[in-house]
């Protein structure tokens, strides 16, 4: 049966979700989006395991990322939706699909914003010691959801701030790092490059450890697209993110790790210990660099919460309005789904929770589960795009304001990077159980999400 179409979703009542998003929030959500933890504490690890490769291994996945964003902005852009990926295979494959990807990416989410909770609360009782870490988990999820409950803009202007302030970060310790390097920067000498004289020091095994690593860096690039639906301007919105989606990908990712590299020795202790970034400033003498970072750091984990407790709800939001999910969470009131914002701030609290109470067994489990669930979605993206595209331009050529590099050859190059980063998962003992666990939560999504189809099909 032929995928059915999907719709911009109103609640049952007929209430639809605000515009409230300015063009400046959209552009700030497309910057900071791109600027997570992940890149600040996370990337040491690939550091200490491909040496400067690990800039080999940010490009080739930025590379993927970018083809990536390029599908899911051609699609966007065509079809606005808070659903964005999962709407969009619901459009181009069929029901079971769009089911499929939204409730795997919904549960990504809210782990994530359990995951981002505890690590923020961690640095503020390094500040304030004696003060119970759940307590503070707890706060940030209460402000946060306040946040998204009472309207849109609310959530974009948090965004807004959360982002200049990492985009500020960022900027200020790349040019820290090029005038370093470039000898220019008083009272610190330039290593030249005396810190790249062996460029795979971990042979092709450690490159494939730091392209895994970088890979699920890039987490946070689908919010514009799920947020450009709530934009005064979503075409243009999304766009002119997907447009830009290049630079700042080269920029902020590649560009930082190859200062990085260039500044400390790559099997550094402090690398992995510290984070890159804080060995780096330690490196150019500034004063206090731990704790200036544990401040970025803490915008960014605050950063990526607030942005998920707004992407779990419009998901779910939008997989119930499609029919799959329970209604209430369906229910708009002020233009915000606040019965969807509420669900996915407590189970992302429940999921802090269990930190505490089963780390080893259910809170590792969840963790294992979540682990490739971003691949999942990007194979749902490229999959759609390849037959929305001939669609549209069949149909509503018109929509096509922004367009995929080479189609189809380049979705089908995606597609292969895809299908080798599983492989290279599958080759890795950390990362194969994670495969795995994600693999079995995709068929069994898929198998109720095919059941509950053909069960609609049949009324």
């Amino acid at each position: 049966m032929p995928p059915t179409s999907v719709e911009t979703p109103t609640d049952t009542d007929g209430v639809s979700l605000s515009h409230g998003l300015k063009q400046r929030h959209l552009s700030m959500i497309a910057l900071g989006g791109v600027i997570g933890a992940g890149l600040f504490v996370g990337s040491g690890a690939g550091i200490a395991a491909a040496g400067p490769s690990i800039v080999l291994a940010y490009a080739l996945s930025g590379l993927l990322v970018m083809l990536v964003m390029r599908m899911l902005g051609e699609m966007s852009a065509a079809y606005p939706d808070s659903g964005s990926f999962s709407s969009h295979a619901e459009r181009a494959i069929g029901p079971w699909a769009g089911f499929t990807a939204g409730w795997a990416f919904w549960v990504l989410l809210c782990t994530a914003v359990g995951l981002e909770g505890i690590g923020a609360a961690k640095i503020v009782t390094g500040w304030l010691p004696g003060t119970p870490e759940w307590a503070w988990v707890a706060l940030f999820m209460v402000v946060f959801c306040g946040t998204n409950l009472a309207a849109v803009k609310n959530f974009g202007e948090f965004e807004f701030w959360f982002a200049a302030l990492k985009v500020g970060a960022i900027t200020l310790f790349l040019a820290l790092g090029v005038l370093a390097l470039a000898g220019l920067l008083p009272g610190t000498d330039s290593p030249g490059g005396s810190n790249l004289t062996e460029l795979m020091p971990g042979g092709g095994e450690g490159l494939v450890i730091g392209l895994l690593a970088s890979v699920f860096a890039y987490g946070g690039l689908e919010t514009v697209t799920i947020a450009a639906a709530e934009s005064q301007d979503p075409v243009r919105g999304v766009a002119r993110a997907v447009r830009t989606a290049m630079w700042r990908i080269a920029v902020f990712y590649v560009g930082s790790m190859a200062v990085i590299v260039a500044l400390v020795p790559w099997d550094s202790p402090a690398v992995v210990e510290d984070g890159p970034y804080v060995a780096a400033l330690d490196r150019l003498g500034i004063p206090g660099a731990g704790q200036l970072m544990n401040v970025v750091v803490l915008v960014a984990l605050l950063s990526a919460m607030n942005a998920n407790v707004y992407g779990a709800s419009r998901i779910g939001y939008s997989l119930v309005e499609r029919g799959q999910g329970p209604k209430a969470l369906g229910r708009v009131s002020g233009g915000v789904p606040r019965v969807a914002v509420l669900a996915s701030s407590v189970f992302g609290f429940l999921c802090g929770l269990l930190s505490y109470w089963r780390p080893d067994d259910v809170f590792a489990w969840l963790l294992n589960m979540i682990g490739a669930v971003i691949l999942v979605v990007w194979i749902f993206t490229a999959v759609a795009q390849l037959r929305l595209r001939r669609r549209l331009e069949r149909e509503t050529p018109e929509r096509l304001t922004v367009r995929m590099w080479a189609f189809p050859w380049l979705t089908w190059v995606a597609l292969a990077g895809m299908a080798a980063v599983f492989v290279l998962m599958a080759r890795e003992p950390d990362t194969r159980v994670q495969l795995y666990s994600t693999g079995a939560m995709t068929l069994a999504l898929a198998a109720v999400g095919y059941a509950w189809q053909r069960a609609r099909e049949r009324r």
